[in-house]
């Protein structure tokens, strides 16, 4: 155990626990960051290997403490993992486990402490945390970086175990704002994973439970997206601490916002530069995310619609490993690149997405539907083809396409395979004109700027959970 960086006791101590995976991890950073702004003693529990991640914040705050403890052993992670993305999310359940074994490490420090935390905010995967909270007589705040129908969602499934697990094929939701529904297999997947006589499942179903049983909630969303379904989590937990302050990553921009990392090397430089000289709204980004790479199927289908379509294009690849490239996985068809010289730019590795997607030149978007994604393409004012994989992400869909009709569909699954001829011609047609999907996602894009702006419900939202954590 280590800890660095003790500050003064004028201002209320909070202690913040993300969840090791990087679109849980980087929104609850961009709130820590709003709250050191306003002048909080903040302590950050960290494992050694996820330290760098939070290089910029601590560079932007040096004041900020952080609590290094090692990362607990658990029989299904391998030796030296500490991140979601080093095993994949069939590794959730494991990692959620493992990082409950710190509940005596946190005790231990907590009790020595000369000015210890009067609240704690974690990861909605940390709900196992309330129990660490009670014990030390402090409020928990559970942090969802997802949003606020999925909590909803999510909840329903875990007091409904039965439901998911029978022979239905759909599950509704009637209780919840438009009475959604879901094929069983959109269900998110941490749920599908759950077996009941498996301590480790039992533990997660409980952890899950514990987010609408603690103090309060903080949603990386805002009221015109999700008001409906923010207010059906005050009515189910009883009180108002239920605060929408997203989009995240908007906030940051406007208000001391966080280095997102050096693009001025490489690829990032030039795909800026080449999106520079296109004209507004020609260009299509295409991202699957942090994590998820494509087969050689897929990569041929979606090279081909590409191809088929005519347009202007970025394409951010995941690159995998040796033996992933030899299967096929995230590798390029022969000859693509060279035919699509001059209108279409692949990027291998690491893309400046934010950037991208809020530059003038882009107007639409193939995604995964994280929600990172979303409110990243929102921001942009960006219309979306949505290619839903897994976990949350054909619940974003659903609100997108359906909900808000600023997407459409594409294709689905994580062993989907797009027709090329039919997604060249979606692609065409999406990037032509000013259809109602695009008009109403420029809206969205105004909505969510208002949100962040003086007097926006966002916040009005943030401002209201530093009044009530300022109390404590």
């Amino acid at each position: 155990m280590s800890i660095s960086g003790y500050q003064n006791h004028r201002h209320p101590h909070i202690l913040v626990f993300p969840y090791p995976a990087q679109g849980h991890m980087l929104a609850l950073l961009d709130l820590t960051n709003q709250l050191a702004l306003r002048s909080f003693t903040i302590t950050i529990i960290v494992t050694p290997k996820n330290l760098p991640i939070l290089a910029p914040l601590l560079s932007t705050h040096p004041s900020i403490q952080t609590l290094v403890l090692p990362f607990p052993s658990h029989p299904k992670i391998p030796p030296g993992v500490e991140n979601v993305r080093d095993i994949g999310n069939h590794g959730n359940i494991a990692v959620i486990n493992a990082l409950a074994k710190l509940h005596d490490p946190i005790i231990q420090w907590f009790k020595s402490h000369p000015n210890p935390p009067v609240a704690l905010i974690s990861d909605f995967f940390l709900g196992h945390t309330l129990r660490l909270a009670d014990h030390l007589k402090i409020p928990r705040i559970a942090f969802f970086s997802v949003r606020a129908l999925l909590a909803s969602i999510l909840e329903y499934c875990w007091r409904n175990l039965d439901l998911v697990h029978s022979s239905s094929p759909v599950i509704d939701f009637p209780y919840l704002p438009r009475k959604p529904s879901l094929k069983k297999e959109h269900v998110p997947s941490i749920v599908l994973a759950h077996r009941g006589t498996d301590p480790d499942s039992e533990l997660l179903r409980v952890s899950m439970l514990a987010n609408t049983d603690s103090w309060g909630c903080v949603f990386n969303t805002f009221q015109d997206l999700e008001g409906e379904y923010l207010d059906f989590l005050k009515k189910r937990m009883g009180h108002k601490r239920v605060y929408s302050v997203g989009p995240l990553s908007l906030i940051d921009a406007v208000d001391g916002g966080l280095d997102p990392g050096n693009v001025n090397t490489g690829s990032g430089e030039d795909v800026m530069a080449w999106l520079d000289r296109c004209p507004d709204g020609s260009v299509l980004y295409v991202g699957f995310g942090s994590q998820k790479l494509l087969n050689s199927k897929q990569m041929e289908a979606l090279a081909s619609g590409l191809e088929l379509s005519g347009v202007r294009f970025v394409w951010a690849v995941k690159t995998g490993s040796a033996q992933e490239a030899k299967d096929g996985y995230g590798v390029m068809p022969e000859g693509f690149e060279e035919r699509v010289v001059g209108r279409g730019w692949v990027v291998k590795g690491w893309s400046p997405q934010v950037l991208i997607l809020g530059h003038r030149a882009v107007g639409g978007f193939v995604s995964h539907c994280g929600w990172n994604s979303v409110l990243e393409a929102i921001a942009g004012g960006v219309f979306i083809l949505c290619w839903p994989m897994e976990a949350d992400q054909y619940v974003n869909a659903k609100l997108l396409v359906e909900d808000m009709g600023v997407a459409i569909q594409v294709c689905e699954g994580a062993s989907g395979v797009p027709d090329p001829a039919q997604l060249g011609k979606v692609i065409a047609a999406s990037l032509s004109g000013d259809s109602a999907q695009k008009v109403r996602a420029k809206d969205l894009k105004d909505k969510a700027y208002a949100a962040v702006s003086d007097g926006g419900s966002s916040l009005q939202d943030l401002d209201e959970l530093v009044k009530e954590l300022s109390r404590l």
